[in-house]
């Protein structure tokens, strides 16, 4: 089934001057416009397309992915405002538009909201909304300790970030346990540290146990290697100057150094640490 909106897979069945025509199925015959059209298909192939009602209310195809489909949460920035609504830049060449009536706040030109993005059912018009508060935390979520999710990053706060997990669920990113710069709009990859009584989602942004080590050992040697095998750094140093150099907290620092050097992988010096130097045969 052909969904507008969304990503599918059509055949393209004819050629024509302002482009190619698809099966959309039950929706008809879809025109993909020549600028889209890929180097050398024909009649039968397969392409991958978003659907979507252009500018005159006509479906279109584009091989040009928004940055957010429908029934997804987007951080997008407001390109104009009118006396229909609010448009927002998607990537697409029609702007999205956010409705009056669809406005948790008014919106401004040049700033950026969090919206979610629904079909319309009368008009068949893609359209968003700022009220995203009843669409979250209304159910619980099926996801456990450990488990690797998507978090759209939304507001900073003074203890971390708001996010979006997996496009259904609220949770926090933890500013004492994030050691990448993140601001918002960002998605990025993340790991399940608790669920709340309240379905909200602590997260952190390394993995939890052993992998988390095994992560962070890797980039604590890489990092020595760029410094030429030896750092004027040791477990005791200012945990500021760690997370910059490394990109990890003291703790995490401490405990993975402790594996690296039984491991025999690194000395511990007075003042420094090293890389133990393979012995030649």
């Amino acid at each position: 089934m052909t969904e507008i909106g969304k990503i599918n897979q059509l055949h393209i069945v004819k050629d024509h001057t302002a482009g190619i025509y698809l099966d959309g199925e039950d929706l008809g015959e879809i025109l993909l416009p020549n600028r889209y059209v890929p180097e050398n298909c024909a009649p039968g192939d397969l392409l991958e397309v978003f659907i979507y009602l252009d500018s005159e209310d006509r479906l279109v195809a584009s091989t040009d992915f928004p940055k957010v489909m429908v029934e997804q949460f987007g951080f997008l920035e407001v390109k104009q405002v009118n006396h229909i609504g609010a448009f927002m830049d998607w990537g697409l060449p029609k702007d999205l538009l956010v409705p009056f009536k669809e406005q948790h706040t008014k919106m401004s030109e040049g700033e950026y909201y969090l919206v979610f993005t629904y079909l319309d059912p009368i008009t068949n018009r893609i359209v968003a909304t700022t009220k995203t508060n009843k669409l979250l935390g209304n159910i619980k979520p099926e996801l456990e300790r450990g488990d690797k999710v998507e978090a759209l990053i939304c507001d900073e706060r003074e203890i971390g970030y708001t996010v979006i997990v997996n496009n259904k669920y609220r949770g926090m990113v933890y500013k004492n346990e994030t050691f990448e710069n993140i601001e918002p709009g960002d998605r990025i990859d993340a790991f399940v540290k608790n669920v709340r009584e309240d379905y909200k989602i602590d997260l952190q942004t390394t993995p939890l146990g052993y992998k988390k080590v095994d992560d962070t050992a890797e980039r604590l040697l890489i990092t020595l290697q760029q410094f030429g095998g030896r750092i004027k750094i040791t477990d005791k140093s200012d945990p500021e100057t760690i997370k910059e150099i490394f990109g990890m907290s003291k703790k995490t620092f401490k405990k993975t150094l402790g594996m690296l050097y039984k491991q025999r992988k690194v000395v511990l010096e007075e003042n420094a640490i090293a890389i133990v130097k393979e012995e030649k045969e």
